[in-house]
């Protein structure tokens, strides 16, 4: 049996610049990476939780101890699925895992999910909820991209003034907006009608979760797609007739596992398919990435936003996202 060891670190990164969304406003994020060595090899995972399901970093820590036996003892992918739940701690391990099953077979990590072929993703950039100038402004600066998303707060018509402003600086690009649950039904009908004529092409996530049901029967002409509505492959099939898209994020439903097991579901389902991610650095969006070439919508900008990057990094180019199997998940062997 393979000796493996298990080191779990906490990181906090600073933000850039303070990130305003519907009910927080953002400066920094704690992020956990496990990593685990194995004989001559090792694999690594960052997660940052679910801050509105309450998994933190100090909560990340505790699940992963808590099973740190069977983690050294050789536990592998597909037994992790039952051993630990959804959520940060187990996308941390679960993507350890990804990567030292590569460092050890030499096959890497895009060859085991059975990609037949890696491309640049077109990624949105998102802009944070601000003045509308202010987001106009940083419309402009994404020169480069081809796709953006907007936060909103829930101010009905300062929110439609964003959009409006936005699409005004920036006329050419696939335009999507997160609401980050802050509206209800009695104002959907409105934000909808607003978005449409700002050619908005996604709206994410308008309703809290838990208020679900009261998309039943609402014909949008924008794609809705969940976010906090949808965590785990459990969750899929309860969003058909109410959402179009489901976004899938590997902090939210526990590492790429179950992230491309949730994808191949909602395809079968007749559902859209969106990667997310918390703000983290190239080494969380690794792993995203390869399930990004399975979706409709990319969403992982989120070292763009980090005073400082892991190296080596995600490359960003002409509204891409590339990432190197050197970030993460590379095959060739390689010594702790």
């Amino acid at each position: 049996m393979p000796r493996r060891a298990l080191e779990v670190r906490s990181e906090r990164l600073r933000l850039a610049a303070p990130f305003r969304i519907s009910g927080y406003v953002f400066e920094s994020a704690q992020v956990i990476v496990a990593t685990l060595t194995e004989d001559d090899h090792l694999g690594r995972g960052e997660a940052a939780g679910v801050y509105y399901t309450g998994d933190d970093a100090a909560h990340i820590i505790d699940t992963i101890e808590a099973h740190r036996s069977a983690l050294e003892s050789g536990v592998d992918r597909h037994a992790l699925q039952a051993l630990m739940p959804p959520g940060g701690a187990r996308n941390a391990i679960d993507c350890a895992l990804w990567e030292l099953e590569a460092r050890r077979t030499g096959r890497p990590a895009w060859w085991i999910a059975g990609i037949e072929e890696r491309r640049p993703l077109v990624t949105t950039f998102t802009l944070g909820a601000d003045d509308p100038a202010v987001m106009a402004e940083g419309a402009r600066d994404y020169a480069t991209a081809k796709a953006i998303k907007v936060k909103l707060t829930g101010e009905l018509e300062l929110d439609l003034a964003r959009v409006k402003a936005i699409r005004a600086a920036r006329p050419d690009v696939w335009l999507g907006v997160d609401a980050n649950q802050g509206f209800g039904r009695d104002t959907l009908d409105s934000l909808v009608a607003g978005l449409l004529d700002a050619d908005v092409a996604l709206l994410e996530q308008p309703l809290r979760r838990g208020r679900e049901a009261d998309l039943e029967g609402f014909a949008s002409p924008i794609p809705i797609a969940a976010d906090e509505s949808v965590l785990t492959l459990d969750d899929i099939e309860r969003l058909v007739g109410r959402f179009q898209v489901a976004n899938i994020k590997l902090d939210k439903c526990g590492g790429l596992t179950e992230g491309l097991a949730m994808a191949a579901r909602a395809r079968e389902l007749g559902l859209g398919v969106m990667v997310g991610n918390m703000v983290g650095t190239s080494l969380a969006m690794a792993p995203a990435f390869l399930l990004g070439q399975q979706c409709d919508v990319v969403d992982l900008d989120g070292p763009t936003f980090l005073e400082r990057d892991r190296q080596p990094s995600v490359r960003y180019q002409d509204g891409t996202i590339w990432c190197d199997e050197a970030v993460w998940g590379a095959g060739a062997m390689q010594t702790a």
